[in-house]
């Protein structure tokens, strides 16, 4: 399945190496979902883990309430939910309050697929600055004369169709 990926640099730099340069993925955590103050906590999401753990006792106090139970319940299930949803948005919001930049984002499969074509594409640029022109001839294939390079899609280079 696909996913997109976030490329977040560091402050102050423009050019992140590869151990700088951040990669968080968009979209639901599941352990966010099972433990959301843990995990908010692991993260370094002081403000976000102690309103999701006010929330939850809060939750928790109105389940032991007489008919309210069920109040208390869908309480503690919409912060699991919105933790799982919005956890990374969560830890990418707190990075880019601290001076990181948002410098890129991929959608590919895995984590590895998405760094490669992320830091290909930035070796790319550091190539581009070099003093190189780029070859734009046209290649034909070897047995063919000049001109005779075959088409693809409709038209060939006759003009017809």
């Amino acid at each position: 399945m696909t996913s997109s990926y976030i490329f977040l640099t560091p402050p102050g730099g423009t050019s992140a190496t590869v151990e700088e340069t951040r990669t968080i993925r968009d979209g639901f955590t599941l352990l966010g979902f099972l433990f959301p103050c843990v995990w908010l906590l692991a993260h370094r999401l002081w403000p976000h883990a102690a309103a999701a753990f006010l929330l939850q006792a809060i939750g928790g106090a109105l389940m032991e309430e007489r008919g309210l139970g069920l109040a208390g319940a869908a309480l503690m299930l919409g912060v699991n939910v919105l933790v799982g949803l919005e956890g990374q948005n969560f830890r990418i919001r707190s990075l880019a309050a601290k001076g990181w930049t948002e410098d890129g984002l991929v959608a590919a499969d895995t984590i590895g697929i998405a760094e490669d074509v992320y830091f290909s594409d930035k070796a790319a640029v550091a190539d581009s600055n070099k003093d190189t022109t780029p070859d734009w001839e046209n290649k034909t294939r070897p047995n063919n004369p000049p001109g005779q390079a075959t088409s693809l899609g409709l038209f060939g280079f006759d003009g017809g169709r």
